[in-house]
């Protein structure tokens, strides 16, 4: 469980690992001790697990909720220039100010890949450098590859 340490600024500390936050992705069986599906103990990892499903998710996937999600899987089949990196960049600060308020983006880094030897495989990479509002010290980082190629699957990579 998230405590917030009062004796100091208001940052967060996860004392008690036995306190789950929410669920760990990809949704998978957890061990018999979590509960049927595996879990997350600590808040930036449920944050970071929040920041993967924004990314994934194209907007109307969702029911209910039409607005979530950014659409990184329809520029693949675009051709990929500089304006529509910035384009991404600026949808997904819009997205994080809309969706998940209580992150701070500290740095974007959209990159392309177009390979010369597969006509029409394109590769995008988000990276994303972000902290807590509320624990501005902790710095964390989560890495998105989409690809075109049906012959790949998709790769999330999280750093930090």
């Amino acid at each position: 469980m998230a405590i917030r340490d009062t004796s100091r600024k208001p940052y967060i500390q996860d004392n008690d690992t036995k306190v789950k936050i929410g669920i760990d992705l990809p949704i998978r069986r957890g061990d018999d001790l979590d509960g049927f599906f595996a879990t997350t103990s600590t808040t930036i990892e449920a944050v970071k697990n929040n920041i993967r499903n924004l990314l994934q998710t194209e907007e109307g996937e969702r029911f209910f909720q039409p607005n979530l999600g950014i659409g990184l899987r329809t520029l693949l089949f675009e051709h990929i220039k500089e304006e529509n990196l910035l384009g991404i960049q600026n949808a997904i600060l819009d997205k994080f100010d809309f969706w998940l308020p209580f992150v701070e983006i500290r740095d974007i880094q959209v990159l392309s890949r177009e390979d010369s030897d597969d006509i029409g495989a394109n590769e995008i990479r988000v990276k994303i450098l972000f902290n807590i509002k509320q624990d501005p010290n902790t710095l964390d980082s989560v890495t998105l590859d989409f690809s075109s190629d049906i012959n790949e699957s998709e790769s999330t990579t999280a750093g930090g």
